[in-house]
């Protein structure tokens, strides 16, 4: 009987434990457990821009010890999301299986990383109860045509005068999102991101750059689908590579989530960038967060930010989180394309204050992003519209 007894409190007092641990790692990894909108994301973007001054050096120690000021920045700014860009040119800041080394982070593209930029930081901000969303620009090789920067490691480099790579004349050299090899390229390397376990995976709204840019293909699929559209052609391949996207990272773990950043200008991303939101926004498998880029201030003549921010929350009838972008670097800065409104940035230091608290209104609010970190930190990129955005912002966020 005493044995009896004896079995049963050890059993009590293991399930115990099990409870607090299960409930400990459930609150450390709150995010990861909960529905996306159940959490405020407070968001910098972390642009390869920002990269000469925080990653490139061949001291190794230098550039870890401003990884660790970085990190600790933000997590003084109590922002709890870095958005990092690991893949900004068919290169890697990561140890890649597939893409070289960027010439971002290192002299010349293909050259040793040192150490994976990519797990430290996970492993750093994740120390900081800080969370890590990893950026890829899916299509973009280069934002210029010298193909002669791409080096014999990047998978470009084989694809050069094929119709799987293209130069496009002021825009830079892409992927042909139509090709075959190309979706599989991104979607393998889209895994291999997968794989560090960041807490999200986001894509950048470069998709198409051109109409033309897959015309070979776009030609050979009419001859058997006469009635599909140029645009109707452009929206499914990219919707494709999407799902497919999604369904690999849930895969590997079905906690990572994955969204893209799109143009605020919702007929651009029909028109010009292929990206069908309103599919994304309406049915499931796709994306878990959108974070378009509302780059406009209150008094913008065609795109008022309250209109909208407000349009894209109503297209939102799935459970996807609306996580908008705002436009820090325009502080203090004429808005040129803004009509009546293009002096509201100089006139006024609490936009970005106010979009926020006009953001936490909407009914699919799952937080927001800053563009970019560089503007919220280096005094070389301040006015004085700028300090007090950022200290409003600081205060919003205490």
């Amino acid at each position: 009987m005493k044995k009896i007894i004896f079995i049963g409190i050890v059993f009590v007092v293991i399930s115990f434990f099990i409870i607090e641990y299960k409930t400990d790692k459930k609150d450390t990894n709150v995010i990861k457990e909960a529905k996306i909108e159940e959490k405020e994301y407070r968001a910098i973007y972390i642009s390869y821009i920002e990269y000469p001054s925080i990653l490139k050096t061949n001291d190794l120690d230098i550039r870890k010890n401003n990884i660790d000021a970085m990190i600790d920045n933000i997590k003084e700014s109590n922002f709890n999301t870095l958005i990092i860009q690991v893949r900004p040119f068919s290169d890697a800041i990561y140890n890649s299986d597939i893409f070289p080394s960027s010439s971002t982070v290192v002299d010349n593209e293909g050259d040793e990383l040192g150490f994976d930029i990519l797990e430290y930081i996970i492993k750093k901000a994740h120390k900081k109860n800080l969370y890590v969303f990893a950026w890829i620009n899916p299509y973009r090789v280069r934002n210029n045509i010298d193909t002669e920067s791409i080096s014999k490691f990047n998978p470009a480099y084989k694809w050069l005068n094929t119709n799987l790579v293209k130069e496009v004349e002021n825009l830079g050299i892409f992927y042909n999102p139509s090709e075959k090899e190309v979706e599989d390229l991104v979607i393998g390397g889209v895994e291999e991101v997968a794989r560090y376990k960041p807490d999200g995976i986001l894509f950048d709204d470069y998709f198409y750059p051109t109409d033309d840019i897959d015309s070979v293909n776009y030609n050979e699929y009419i001859k058997d689908n006469p009635n599909t559209s140029l645009k109707q052609y452009h929206l499914d391949i990219i919707n494709h590579m999407v799902k497919r996207s999604y369904k690999s990272i849930k895969k590997i773990d079905k906690n990572i989530l994955f969204g893209i950043s799109p143009e605020g200008n919702i007929d651009n991303n029909y028109d010009r960038n292929y990206a069908d939101i309103k599919t994304w926004l309406k049915e499931d498998n796709y994306i878990d967060f959108i974070m378009p880029q509302i780059y406009y201030g209150f008094n913008h003549d065609k795109l008022p930010f309250s209109d909208t921010l407000n349009t894209w929350n109503d297209l939102i009838t799935n459970n996807v989180s609306l996580i908008p972008t705002l436009a820090l670097y325009k502080s203090g800065e004429e808005d040129t394309f803004a009509g009546t409104g293009h002096r509201e940035w100089i006139e006024n230091s609490d936009i970005i204050k106010k979009q926020i608290d006009t953001s936490k209104d909407c009914s699919n609010y799952g937080g927001y992003a800053v563009y970019r970190y560089d503007y919220y930190v280096n005094p070389g990129k301040y006015n004085n519209n700028t300090i007090e955005e950022v200290n409003m912002l600081k205060g919003d966020i205490n």
